[in-house]
């Protein structure tokens, strides 16, 4: 029953969702943001850091899933963004994690069945999936969702292994 940490990246907030999956069913954990305020930016990563290390030593994920770089219409944004998505692979590296990363695309077409759904229907399909009582915020469902991405893709390659149709890390068709 592999737990795993998903984390939407942000140099202001940072979501996070962990997942349980047990014989193809999902059970909500806990979701939340980590909070950077208006720090200087070096305090900010650190705030990252320290927060995830505590969510990893209070939870012992077995799975990091992260969001890939998108290119952003501000250069400035998009370097904040990476430098706060290289402190949570960081943070998950030195904690022994596989790291496994996904497009915005990929997530959303994973949850809603459409990579170019938007986020209150990501949010919706979140709460749906893991039968919550209300809407997640809205970064803490991206970083859900993002965990539910990669339960569903390593569930597909699961399959796919037992069917005997993946060798040397490829698909091969049937």
């Amino acid at each position: 029953m592999p737990i795993i940490l998903g984390v939407d990246p942000g140099s202001r907030i940072t979501g996070y969702g962990v997942i349980r999956t047990e014989s193809g069913r999902i059970e909500y954990i806990d979701s939340g943001c980590i909070r950077m305020g208006e720090k200087p930016m070096a305090e900010r990563l650190q705030t990252i850091f320290q927060g995830l290390a505590t969510l990893i030593a209070e939870y012992r994920p077995e799975e990091f899933a992260i969001e890939q770089v998108f290119m952003a219409r501000n250069p400035d944004s998009a370097l904040k963004l990476g430098q706060a998505r290289g402190v949570a692979i960081v943070t998950a590296a030195n904690s022994g994690l596989p790291v496994h990363e996904y497009s915005a695309r990929q997530v959303k077409q994973a949850v809603v069945g459409t990579g170019a759904a938007d986020k209150s229907q990501v949010q919706h399909m979140v709460a749906v999936i893991l039968r919550l009582d209300r809407k997640p915020q809205a970064d803490a469902a991206d970083a859900l969702a993002i965990a539910l991405c990669h339960a569903h893709m390593s569930q597909s390659v699961q399959r796919l292994t037992a069917q005997g149709r993946v060798r040397g890390g490829r698909v091969r068709s049937t």
